[in-house]
């Protein structure tokens, strides 16, 4: 049995996340001492190490939750957790290729900048007039809030 620091720091997630997945259901409530410490098993050690490794390649809380069900599910077809997979393979190729557009639009900036004065500055003149970039990547495609 773990309490929460040691679990905490076996799998390199922070102490209020895990109380946040234990709110939403990806964990179970853990046993509680008699001083009401949580104490937690190491098959909540091995579901929070699956979450935080799908959490580092991108997988949103759903599929994770989703894959988490189908994990307790053994004897059942891979075809469901495949389909999970292609899905994030999706995201993760799309954000690529918007990251792509977005180095070439930085780099063709730097490339036809003088490195003059600000008023004949490339950079400053492109980033002014977003009708000079050869691809829209507004600001919702980078991830970022409009």
């Amino acid at each position: 049995m773990f309490p929460i620091g040691r679990l905490a720091k076996a799998t390199g997630v922070k102490v209020p996340t895990i109380r946040y997945y234990e709110q939403i259901g990806l964990l179970p409530e853990p046993e509680r001492t008699a001083g009401n410490q949580r104490l937690y098993t190491q098959g909540t050690l091995e579901r929070l190490a699956f979450i935080r490794h799908a959490r580092d390649l991108g997988f949103p809380l759903e599929a994770i939750r989703e894959l988490l069900s189908l994990s307790d599910r053994p004897g059942q077809s891979c075809a469901a957790a495949d389909e999970i997979a292609r899905r994030q393979l999706a995201v993760v190729e799309a954000r690529m290729a918007r990251l792509a557009a977005l180095r070439d639009a930085l780099q063709r900036m730097l490339d036809h900048c003088a490195s003059g004065t600000i008023a004949d500055c490339r950079v400053i003149e492109v980033l002014g007039d977003h009708g000079l970039c050869a691809h829209d990547h507004g600001a919702a495609e980078a991830g970022h809030p409009a």
